[in-house]
C-alpha cells in the first residue's frame, strides 16, 4: 500500500511537471508565434503596382505641368539638378536611383507632406525615406557653397535692374544688394519654446539673408531663435570670420531697412518718416524730400522680400515644418536657398520668379520681427552711421534734381 502511494505521489508529481512543461512550452509558442506575427511573417504594407520610380518616370514623361507641380520646377531643371547633386557626392543605392531619391527629397520640402505620406506614394518603409532623405539635403548642403555666394565676388559690374531702371540708374548704381531677416516655423521642444516663440505666436526660427538684384541669395545665417532681433544677428554675420560674409568693397553698398544700424558700406531709409510701399499707395504724393528716398530706397529694397516670397512659395516646409531635428531644420533653410538659386541661374523662365518679379504681385511686408530698438548692436560707431547718411543725403538730392528737371 505504502510502494502503491509512493509510486501515486511520484506518478503525480511528474504529472503535474509534464504540465508545466506544457503550459511553458505553449506560452513560448505563443511568443514566438506573435514574434513571427508580427516581425518575420508581416503582411505586405507597400504592395501598389506604382512604385515610387514608375511614379516618378510617369511625372518626368507626361504633361510638364505636373512636374512642375509635383517637384517644384521644370523637368530639364529637375535632370539638372540630379545631375548637379551627383557631383556633389550624391549616389544611388541598391534598390533606389538618384532621380528617385531627388523626387523623394522635393515633394517632402516642396509639399511639406510628412514621412508616412511619402512612404505610401514611393512604396519605401519608413526607414527608407528617412535615410534618403538625408543623403540628398547633405548634397545640397554641399550645392549651397556653390550657389550661395555672389556670382560677382568682386562686385565689378552694375546689374541690369539698375541700369535699366530709371527709377534707380544712376542713383543707386553702388547698390549691390539688399538685407533683411525673416522667419519659418520651426518645432522645439516646450522648454525651448520661450526663445523661439515671437509675435507670431508659435515657434520660428530667425534667418537673415542678403540678395542681389537678380532675386538669389548670396548669403544666409538661419537657426536664430524668434525672439532674436535682426539687429543682433546681422552683428554675428559681419564680425565672424569663418560665416564668410561678402562684405560690401570701398564705394559699394547693402539697402537696408530701419531695424539695421548702418555702418559703412549700408545705407537704410530715413526713419521717422513712410517707408514700406503699402504707405505710399494709400496716400498720393510725398510730404517732404525724405519721403522721396524713402519710396525709391523701398521699391529697390523690396526685391529681397520678392525674393523671400518666391522661396517660401515654392517650398511650403517653410511654412510648416515637420518635426525634425532643429539641426535638420535649419539645414533645410539652407538647402531650400541653394535650390532656389539653382532654379533661378539654370531656368530661362520659372513661374514662380515671373509671378514675383511683376511689381503687380503684392508683397506683404512682415514685421513680426522688427523694431527699431537697436540697442542691442553696440560694435558699430556713430561716425560710420555719419557717413553713410551723407552718402543717402547725396542719393537724396540727386533724386529730387532729377525729378525736377524732367
Amino acid at each position: 500500500m505504502n510502494v502503491w502511494k509512493e509510486q501515486l505521489e511520484h506518478n503525480t508529481q511528474e504529472e503535474e511537471e509534464d504540465d508545466d512543461t506544457f503550459e511553458e512550452s505553449y506560452i513560448l509558442a505563443a511568443l514566438l508565434g506573435e514574434y513571427a506575427t508580427k516581425y518575420l511573417c508581416k503582411e505586405p504594407c507597400r504592395t501598389s503596382e506604382l512604385t515610387g520610380h514608375a511614379w516618378v518616370q510617369e511625372i518626368l514623361q507626361g504633361n510638364p505641368t505636373r512636374c512642375y507641380e509635383m517637384f517644384r520646377m521644370e523637368k530639364h531643371i529637375f535632370h539638372k539638378l540630379c545631375h548637379e547633386l551627383v557631383e556633389h557626392d550624391l549616389k544611388s543605392s541598391k534598390h533606389m536611383g538618384v532621380e528617385e531619391m531627388v523626387a523623394m527629397f522635393l515633394v517632402v520640402v516642396g509639399h511639406g507632406v510628412g514621412n508616412r505620406m511619402i512612404q505610401e506614394r514611393f512604396q519605401h518603409s519608413g526607414e527608407t525615406v528617412s535615410r534618403h532623405f538625408h543623403r540628398v539635403l547633405h548634397a545640397c548642403l554641399k550645392l549651397s557653397f556653390k550657389y550661395i555666394k555672389p556670382e560677382d565676388p568682386m562686385f565689378c559690374e552694375c546689374h541690369a535692374k539698375i541700369k535699366n531702371d530709371q527709377r534707380y540708374w544712376p542713383f543707386f548704381k553702388n547698390a549691390i544688394g539688399a538685407i533683411d531677416g525673416t522667419h519659418v516655423s520651426c518645432v522645439v521642444s516646450a522648454s525651448e519654446q520661450p526663445r523661439f516663440i515671437g509675435r507670431k505666436g508659435y515657434p520660428t526660427q530667425n534667418i537673415m539673408a542678403v540678395c542681389d538684384w537678380n532675386m538669389c541669395f548670396t548669403f544666409v545665417l538661419a537657426g536664430w531663435e524668434g525672439t532674436a532681433h535682426d539687429a543682433r544677428v546681422f552683428d554675428k554675420a559681419l564680425t565672424t570670420a569663418n560665416l564668410n560674409f561678402p562684405h560690401p568693397p570701398q564705394g559699394k553698398y547693402y539697402l537696408v531697412d530701419s531695424g539695421y544700424p548702418t555702418p559703412i558700406g549700408y545705407i537704410g531709409p530715413y526713419r521717422c518718416e513712410r517707408y514700406h510701399l503699402p504707405e505710399f499707395r494709400r496716400s498720393s504724393g510725398f510730404e517732404n524730400h525724405n519721403e522721396v528716398f524713402n519710396y525709391y530706397h523701398s521699391s529697390l529694397r523690396c526685391t529681397i522680400e520678392r525674393t523671400f516670397g518666391v522661396w517660401k512659395n515654392r517650398f511650403a516646409i517653410l511654412r510648416s515644418m515637420p518635426k525634425f531635428k532643429y539641426e535638420t531644420q535649419v539645414h533645410i533653410v539652407v538647402a531650400t536657398m541653394a535650390i532656389h538659386n539653382f532654379i533661378r541661374r539654370s531656368a530661362e523662365m520659372d513661374v514662380d520668379f515671373n509671378l514675383y518679379e511683376d511689381e503687380n504681385t503684392v508683397i506683404h511686408h512682415d514685421d513680426d520681427h522688427r523694431s527699431t530698438n537697436l540697442n542691442q548692436s553696440q560694435s558699430f560707431n556713430v561716425a560710420s552711421s555719419s557717413e553713410m547718411d551723407h552718402a543717402r543725403n547725396s542719393i537724396r538730392d540727386q533724386i529730387i534734381a532729377y525729378k525736377l528737371n524732367n
